[in-house]
């Protein structure tokens, strides 16, 4: 791993202690999306429904919301022609734990059930120094959740830095790819991996992408996600 990781992960400590208010929905996006090329693509076939699950790099911190991770995978996806409605369920400082707490709140509380959900965590245990086991557990948990009712999961990994040690680095950056053998989901090994070590791409507070940041985080998982959506049923 490069230095910068180091960089993000002790300005992350900062970002824990953020708000675990949930971010309100994205916006749904018009009929058309228009992209950075030109014209724009007519959206097509019945309303596909994506829950982006995680903590403040789905939330939108630093950024307006209609610039979050979920705001434009949504409008990136329909400028595809593809009719994702993506919900923007992240909150500021969840870790696991927290987040599998909150799951079935989160699906509950949706019209319908997700055609796809992405979980992004994971970040916030590895600052808190929580042993890759109970880190794995949790997620295992929300996995199976998500699987139990049928929804298509793409898991967005994250990587330990060297400091924490050979064994904790190699338990927690295996967990990822093992959960999505043992439940057939997806993965994006780092979903961090476009931005880290780019400093104009990061926040001040270096573990935020700024708006164009996550951007590249877009075009970099879009996708991962569209080949995780299941067909039209």
């Amino acid at each position: 791993m490069r230095i910068g990781y180091l960089s993000i992960l002790a300005a992350l400590a900062l970002a824990a202690c953020g708000s675990d208010v949930p971010a309100p929905d994205a916006p749904q996006a018009e009929t058309t999306s228009r992209t950075e090329a030109g014209d724009a693509m007519a959206v097509m076939g019945p309303e596909l429904r994506i829950l982006a699950f995680g903590n403040s790099l789905f939330a939108g911190y630093g950024v307006e919301q209609a610039e979050s991770y979920p705001a434009r995978l949504e409008a990136s996806l329909r400028a595809r022609g593809i009719n994702a409605r993506v919900t923007n369920a992240g909150v500021s400082g969840d870790t696991s734990a927290a987040g599998r707490q909150r799951l079935a709140f989160a699906l509950d509380s949706m019209e319908q059930a997700p055609d796809l959900a992405i979980v992004e965590l994971g970040g916030n245990d590895l600052l808190r120094g929580i042993e890759p086991s109970e880190t794995l557990a949790n997620l295992d948990a929300i996995v199976k959740e998500l699987r139990d009712r049928d929804v298509a999961v793409l898991l967005m990994g994250m990587r330990a830095p060297p400091n924490m040690g050979a064994e904790f680095q190699a338990e927690f950056d295996g967990l990822y790819s093992a959960l999505a053998s043992k439940h057939g989901a997806a993965l994006v090994p780092f979903f961090l991996e476009p931005v880290y070590d780019q400093p104009r791409l990061m926040q001040p507070d270096r573990i935020h992408p700024t708006a164009p940041g996550i951007e590249r985080l877009v075009s970099a998982t879009i996708d991962d996600v569209a080949e995780s959506l299941p067909p039209p049923g």
